[in-house]
């Protein structure tokens, strides 16, 4: 039986929609797309709190495709172009532990044949997983920021820097989101005949799979539902990810 959704409390966000999308026997993995919200991070001062408003910049220009450049154009603006598109990857990877710190409350949309037990413990289990891989990055690209100062003085961005805090950002509000998500949201589940056909789907051959992908895609309103397979089906996606 599907747990009955919980409305927002007053002044909170509305559920976050997540769905659990299989990706073969056995595996499954929590995927959500970009939701319009009207949560802000609260302001605060010093260095990381500035940081972190350029990193929100930079995420909303990369979903909504403002760095395009095409090849006429100078050398730094096609290196900003294809940093922005490595972002949006970034972006659409870690979506939904970002938006987890917004929400007090989640939907997850399951396969029918998963009871809300199985679909939690599943749940749960990535969100722990998460944590502790976020948690063990932010050490590693933390020190490799510290160490990338040594390029502070040669001429031009330090681009090796940018990259660095880009990561030590994008790992911190992950870690946060997984907390979030794992000890404070309240979930409820929705179960969806169309996700357990995608299970049988995505082992099909990729010119079998797009067409039942996209139109499972459409009956569920996610628009980019088969880039994501396609990426995760990638061997070592979903294990090994940065």
């Amino acid at each position: 039986m599907d747990s009955a959704p919980t409305p927002p409390a007053p002044g909170r966000e509305a559920p976050l929609l997540v769905f659990l999308v299989p990706l073969g026997p056995g595996r499954h993995e929590p995927y959500c797309e970009r939701q319009h919200t009207s949560s802000d991070e609260a302001p605060v001062r010093g260095w990381f709190a500035g940081l972190r408003q350029r990193f929100a910049a930079m995420l909303r220009a990369a979903e909504e495709g403002e760095d395009d450049a095409s090849e006429s154009a100078g050398l730094m603006a096609r290196i900003q172009a294809r940093m922005m598109a490595w972002v949006a990857e970034r972006v659409a990877e870690q979506r939904l532990l970002w938006n987890l710190r917004w929400h007090d409350a989640a939907i997850v949309t399951h396969p029918d044949d998963l009871s809300f037990e199985q679909v939690m413990q599943i749940v749960q289990q990535s969100l722990r997983a998460d944590h502790r891989r976020h948690t063990r990055w932010l050490i590693v690209d933390t020190l490799l920021l510290i160490g990338s100062g040594v390029f502070f003085f040669v001429p031009g961005p330090n681009i090796i820097g940018y990259y660095f805090a880009f990561r030590v950002v994008g790992h911190w509000l992950s870690m946060r989101g997984a907390v979030y998500g794992r000890d404070r949201t309240a979930w409820s589940g929705r179960s969806s005949p169309a996700l357990t056909a995608l299970r049988a789907a995505v082992e099909r051959p990729p010119y079998e799979r797009d067409p039942v992908v996209e139109a499972i895609a459409r009956e569920l309103g996610l628009q980019r539902l088969g880039t994501f397979i396609d990426r995760m089906l990638v061997p070592g996606r979903g294990t090994e990810r940065t």
